[in-house]
């Protein structure tokens, strides 16, 4: 295997586990969440979790799945900001997983044409790496947002590193 390609699988999985990553933190606020105060917001200008997550498979799978993929770009952006309810955590939370994990195999699938090629997104142009790019980033964004509402609901910490000694200095190898 050549360079490219070693960095194309190095890029491919350490995307894969930021998304995995984004997706726990996640998972850990909605555990920690009732159905109700999923659907909760704020204020008037700012989105409940719900709203958040059905945000994050609309832009997943927009970005992540569809332009890489080739297929056609159907999302409604607007109503995953509209909705109000009618989705559990649960719910919620197997359709961000099922997103993630599409959208994960969409990157592996994608070899090293698409993943240069230059395509618009959203009227914006991205290199299938800069989809990539953008989809974990955007991921990041959302759980750092859903991260803050929760602990604000709770007024107790999520314990994403319980067990974990984050003192520790890096190596220099």
């Amino acid at each position: 295997m050549g360079f490219h390609k070693d960095f194309e699988k190095e890029f491919i999985s350490q995307a894969s586990y930021r998304m995995d990553e984004s997706l726990r933190m996640v998972k850990k606020c909605l555990d920690q969440l009732s159905d109700d105060l999923i659907w909760k917001k704020p204020n008037a200008v700012t989105n409940s979790i719900g709203n958040l997550i059905l945000h994050l498979c609309g832009n997943i799978t927009q970005y992540g799945i569809a332009s890489l993929q080739g297929l056609e770009d159907d999302r409604n952006r607007d109503l995953e900001f509209d909705t109000v309810s009618g989705f559990t955590k649960n719910e919620l939370l197997d359709k961000l997983k099922s997103t993630v994990e599409k959208a994960k195999q969409s990157f592996a699938d994608a070899d090293s044409q698409e993943l240069l090629r230059k395509r618009k997104v959203q009227g914006f142009e991205f290199s299938g790496i800069g989809n990539i790019v953008h989809v974990v980033e955007h991921f990041s964004y959302h759980t750092g947002q859903i991260a803050l509402w929760t602990k604000l609901l709770n007024n107790k910490e999520l314990g994403f590193y319980d067990g974990i000694d984050l003192n520790i200095k890096n190596e220099n190898t």
